[in-house]
């Protein structure tokens, strides 16, 4: 891009991963936005602000790579930016610390905060760049990057300023590594009522190893035997997601996939008596859950898009049912699993995918900090949902107060 350098002091201003993520989701054409951003760049008149939209755009259009390599040269330049606030004075200033990744490897925290009055600011941590000895003004931090490989470099630089950082810092960078799908089942074994299966990072040479019944599937993964379920490392979005049933199935999986290293895991048939499977999203936001959705499909690989809840009305009357009743049905239920689990984890602010197993336990698919919670649905369609994601952003917003007030209560 032909932008001047710029102090990275100062925010700059854009608009953001909320409003776009919307125009995208609504079906608004994001094209003209996408030509006026070209043409500013090849003018040499975009900001860094609208490089990083334009970064967005692109791959909201499905043109990742291309987004990806404008991200970097963005950020090659500035590496802090502000977000669309809806207080012209906000009540509170927080500043997100962000890894230089694709649009859904950072905690989507602007939808939480979007109509909060609280200002956001993010700080990308890059190579070249890392953290700046005089930190933006800010009430307090959180730490909004994942446990992805690409993310290891932030995580460790905020580590290194972590004991030392000013103001409250949440989802501390040290507990986040701990998400990585191996690393939870270690994490969260033998809690009570809760089950989570054994998965095992499994390279491509043992599996073939495998395949020429040199070994065992139960040798090189942690136990577990046909049927399992594999997915690439790194992968998301149930890219390369399958359940295998014996070698025969391995074999065709690994001559359509070329990666190195794989997931492996136990399947675990967690249908319901009517033969559907349902599959809970929960926010824990300072130690309490909180309903997100619930999707409920004929196929074990659930995610709320593919199992049509748009077009079944039963299905949302069970999607609401089960967010009007959570506090005193689900999350009572579950009440010691959830309050474990949260407490092992660590973090202030993440998301649970789970099920319920045939015994009743809480079956636990996979924990992390940047699954999107968003209010993008249909308020006719979907006339539950508002109230039910609001209580989420009020809870996020009242726990980034509390943690203020407890630091300015130490301090005095």
């Amino acid at each position: 891009m032909a932008t001047q350098p710029e102090t990275t002091s100062a925010a700059a201003d854009r608009i953001g991963f909320a409003r776009l993520t919307k125009m995208a989701f609504d079906g608004v054409s994001l094209l003209p936005l996408w030509q006026e951003l070209i043409g500013k760049v090849t003018n040499g008149t975009a900001s860094a602000g609208e490089g990083l939209d334009l970064s967005l755009i692109a791959q909201l259009l499905g043109q990742k790579e291309t987004g990806l390599a404008v991200q970097d040269e963005v950020l090659a330049l500035h590496q802090l930016f502000r977000s669309p606030c809806s207080a012209e004075q906000p009540r509170l200033r927080v500043l997100a610390l962000a890894a230089a990744i694709d649009m859904g490897g950072n905690t989507p925290i602007e939808f939480l905060l979007e109509n909060s009055g609280i200002e956001l600011t993010t700080l990308y941590v890059v190579p070249g760049a890392g953290i700046p000895d005089q930190l933006p003004e800010h009430d307090v931090a959180i730490v909004i990057a994942s446990d992805s490989e690409e993310c290891r470099y932030a995580l460790a630089e905020i580590a290194k300023r972590a004991p030392s950082w000013p103001r409250p810092l949440l989802n501390p960078p040290d507990r986040i590594g701990n998400l990585d799908r191996d690393k939870l089942h270690r994490l969260l074994r033998g809690i009570d009522g809760l089950e989570i299966p054994a998965t095992a990072s499994v390279s491509r040479a043992q599996l073939v190893e495998v395949l020429l019944m040199s070994q065992t599937l139960a040798d090189v993964a942690a136990g577990a035997d046909f049927p399992v379920i594999i997915r690439p490392r790194g992968s998301h979005a149930g890219v390369g997601l399958v359940k295998l049933d014996d070698s025969v199935a391995l074999a065709n999986y690994l001559i359509e996939r070329r990666e190195q290293e794989f997931f492996v895991s136990p399947f675990v048939d967690y249908s319901s008596e009517d033969g559907l499977f349902r599959k809970y999203r929960i926010v824990i936001a300072d130690g309490k859950a909180y309903a997100c959705h619930m999707a409920i499909a004929d196929q074990w690989n659930i995610w709320y898009l593919n199992a049509g809840m748009s077009e079944s009305a039963e299905k949302r009357l069970e999607e609401a049912t089960f967010m009007y009743t959570f506090d005193f049905g689900f999350a009572l239920r579950h009440r010691s699993a959830l309050a474990t689990m949260s407490e092992r984890v660590g973090l202030d602010y993440f998301m649970v995918d789970c099920a319920q197993t045939k015994a009743g336990d809480l079956l636990i698919f996979e924990a992390d900090n940047t699954a999107v919670v968003h209010n993008m649905d249909s308020p006719e369609l979907y006339p539950y949902k508002p109230p039910q994601m609001h209580k989420i952003f009020d809870a996020f917003a009242a726990m980034l107060a509390r943690r203020v007030a407890q630091h300015a209560d130490r301090a005095a």
